[in-house]
């Protein structure tokens, strides 16, 4: 290939990375509440079973509340009205008649950023039918998109602590609204008072590696942990107790934090003899270097507000936290 070409392809190319940086540049800055979908879809689909369809599975009850609250805060609109700052929205779905059988998820497509789910299909059972397969992924895009988006709000005005370095190994990322209420050498108690009435919290300990001895024993150790060291630490009024309502099922679940198995549950707290209630959510991070499990918990007392976006802020903190030698 002479020189001149390839001069001139190396031009083409620039000149093309250059115009998808630029048209990524000029986007406008999405917007939105934090777990809030926007449904793009006709009156009629979305009165019909395929609406139906959809509710089931994105306004679904959040897990571990005591109260009913939907997955997320859904709102319809039809996809012709769909223009303009409208379009900014963070989270879509759009569902629609079309000539193929297709679901698509995409990114930045409008706004940055974004994350969008498209489904297509040529009938409305078509359309039910890529719903249900797809629900899972496209429920898992959003939340790691909206983890996301809360952590970049902490980032804005984040609190430090850096005793938690010395004394647990420990980074995490949290608002400067967090104060520490309590600080010692085996349990930090980091909390945030709520604008109406109560705090969100976040607990920090740690145990031996052999507090937790397998996966199937696993939810009862841990909760028996949460229950002696939440209920010896936390102050309650007269001769109350911190503990957990195991009038609740908890929901458990193996995943990872940081690259360490992890075992997390949710679960609804109590106060035994008082009207004192709310969810948790808790970490035990498998530490094998350290020969512990790290736990970080968070908990919300809100008897005047909702609670699924407080226990996400809650659990986008958590995900923060790294292990450091």
């Amino acid at each position: 290939m002479k020189p001149i070409y390839i001069t001139l392809f190396a031009l083409i190319a620039l000149v093309s990375c250059n115009n998808n940086e630029t048209k990524e540049a000029y986007k406008q800055k999405s917007v939105g509440n934090i777990n809030a979908l926007q449904i793009l879809i006709t009156d009629e689909l979305w009165n019909d079973s395929v609406g139906e369809e959809i509710r089931n599975y994105f306004a679904a009850p959040t897990e571990g509340l005591p109260q009913v609250e939907p997955l997320f805060s859904i709102h319809q609109m039809d996809p012709s009205t769909f223009s303009g700052f409208i379009k900014s929205n963070r989270l879509f779905l759009h569902v629609t008649i079309g000539q193929e059988d297709k679901f698509t998820l995409v990114t930045n497509e409008y706004a940055r950023p974004q994350t969008g789910a498209i489904i297509t299909a040529k009938t409305k059972q078509g359309l039910i039918k890529l719903i249900a397969e797809n629900q899972e992924e496209i429920i898992k895009a959003y939340i790691k998109s909206e983890i996301k988006e809360r952590q970049r709000r902490t980032a804005i005005s984040p609190l430090s602590i850096d005793s938690l370095k010395e004394r647990f190994g420990l980074t995490i990322k949290m608002p400067s609204a967090y104060r520490i209420a309590h600080k010692g050498d085996d349990f930090y108690w980091i909390r945030k008072d709520l604008k109406k009435t109560g705090s969100t919290n976040i607990l920090i300990y740690e145990v031996p590696l052999n507090s937790i001895s397998s996966d199937s024993t696993a939810l009862g150790e841990i909760l028996t942990i949460r229950d002696s060291i939440g209920g010896y630490h936390l102050p309650v009024e007269d001769n109350g107790r911190f503990g957990t309502d195991y009038s609740y099922s908890p929901n458990f679940y193996i995943t990872e934090l940081d690259g360490n198995l992890t075992y997390k549950t949710k679960g609804v707290w109590d106060v035994k003899g008082e009207f004192m209630a709310g969810p948790f959510l808790n970490y035990a991070v498998k530490d094998e270097k350290n020969n512990r499990y790290l736990i970080i918990e968070g908990f919300t007392f809100s008897p005047a507000e909702r609670k699924r976006n407080l226990q996400f802020e809650l659990e986008s903190i958590i995900k923060s936290a790294k292990i450091i030698d």
